[in-house]
């Protein structure tokens, strides 16, 4: 279970949240993180792009404490980590990602058409400020 291989996914932290929890053994726990904002960029093989923001709660009531890593001792690497787990083993998660980058690529490859069948409309720009449009050139 995972995000599309259609793209390449580059993800980042934005923002987290941390306050002092009790874990099941009764240790307090100092710094604990309980919420992560995210962000993961999906870039196709064409070079388009779409991302999409997550915010994931945790809880470190079931860490014992000789496994819990201080906040100060935290990297991105750790904590996108326990992000990408989360998405990864919710393969409907992991889709509704994906669909809406893909509709976020998709928006922006559409654009306007002309009806093939309506006249050719001429774009006249507007003078510039301070020239008398009616005014003799010479």
């Amino acid at each position: 279970m995972a995000l599309s291989t259609d793209y390449t996914w580059t993800w980042s932290v934005t923002s987290l949240k941390k306050r002092d929890q009790v874990n099941s053994e009764g240790a307090t726990l100092e710094g604990a993180v309980v919420q992560t904002y995210w962000k993961v960029v999906g870039v196709d093989s064409d070079g388009n792009e779409g991302e999409f923001s997550g915010a994931t709660p945790f809880t470190a009531v079931n860490v014992p404490a000789g496994s819990f890593a201080a906040f100060d001792d935290l990297t991105e690497a750790t904590v996108l980590g326990w992000i990408q787990n989360v998405v990864n083993t919710d393969q409907g998660y992991a889709d509704h990602i994906s669909e809406r980058v893909a509709a976020q690529i998709d928006e922006a490859n559409i654009e306007d058409g002309v009806m093939p069948w309506a006249p050719a409309v001429e774009v006249v720009s507007p003078p510039e400020p301070g020239v008398d449009p009616a005014a003799d050139p010479e």
